[in-house]
């Protein structure tokens, strides 16, 4: 048995076999395929390939791959499953070890066969980085002073500017009633700064300003049923806050916004100034 098992060592020694590493690569089967900066159609384009390009894969999101793009500022990119095959376990093709050490044989170099140049996935033209496909989006709202809920629409511009329309409706009691309804129409000027893209979120900051329209309408007691006392006032806003969007929900994005409001008090005496805090959500269909 001892010498069945030296005379196997022996063998596998003086007959080294190639090692091959194992990857996994997408081939290209569409007409030409995106490669975006992020695993979402919300982020940027940051270049194409062609049908037949062999992608190398090093992560999977799903129905998301991420590749190596030398053309990116990371050199990573991201392709969806829909534009190609995936092999998993795929061998490249390498020469095994210690072949490419000897010597050919004299005046035979010039009957060797052309050998095939490895397929390299480089990309084949790099295209203008567009800008988010998150352009126009429609929501909901539930916060600021007085909280309150209502609906907002923001759209932005490809020079990062945005516009933000927020109508809210809420209900508290002042110092001189018992209920006091307040509406709320706030037109706002939208500034996005850097995005930040990675494997699982991708982050949009921003700052804003603008008014707020306010109506105030008291249910007095003491008036006649059906009765009531309104009041107009005229506030100003500024605030920061975040949009963030997963690759699992590419079109829907949530944002929290921080910021003060200066507002004057109507004569209803309802507070409508101060530190605010609010969330909404938006569904962007361009």
């Amino acid at each position: 048995m001892f010498r069945r098992a030296a005379f196997v060592v022996v063998t596998l020694c003086l007959c080294p076999a190639s090692v091959r590493a194992q990857s996994t690569e997408l081939t290209i089967t569409a007409t030409v395929a995106n490669v975006r900066k992020g695993p979402s159609t919300s982020t940027a384009v940051i270049g194409t390939a062609p049908r037949g390009t062999v992608l190398k894969v090093t992560r999977e999101f799903g129905r998301w791959v991420k590749i190596s793009w030398p053309g990116a500022q990371d050199g990573v990119g991201y392709v969806h499953l829909s534009v190609g095959t995936i092999a998993r376990g795929a061998q490249p093709t390498t020469e095994p070890e210690g072949q490419s050490a000897r010597p050919l044989p004299p005046l035979a170099t010039s009957a060797l066969p052309a050998r095939e140049e490895p397929r390299v996935a480089m990309p084949v033209r790099l295209v203008r980085v567009a800008p988010p496909s998150h352009i126009v989006g429609l929501g909901g709202r539930i916060g600021g002073s007085p909280i309150g809920f209502g609906a907002t629409a923001r759209a932005w511009t490809r020079d990062r500017l945005g516009v933000q329309l927020e109508v809210s409706r809420s209900v508290r009691t002042s110092v001189v009633s018992e209920r006091v309804t307040v509406m709320q129409f706030a037109p706002n000027v939208l500034y996005s700064m850097k995005d930040r893209v990675t494997d699982n979120v991708w982050l949009r900051p921003y700052v804003g300003a603008g008014m707020n329209l306010y109506r105030s309408t008291v249910g007095d007691p003491t008036l006649p049923p059906g009765a009531s006392v309104s009041d107009n006032s005229l506030g100003f806003q500024t605030f920061g806050g975040s949009e963030l969007t997963f690759p699992s929900l590419p079109r829907f994005a949530v944002s929290g916004d921080v910021g003060y409001r200066w507002a004057q008090t109507p004569s209803v005496g309802v507070e409508l100034g101060g530190v605010t805090l609010s969330i909404s959500g938006h569904w962007y269909f361009r």
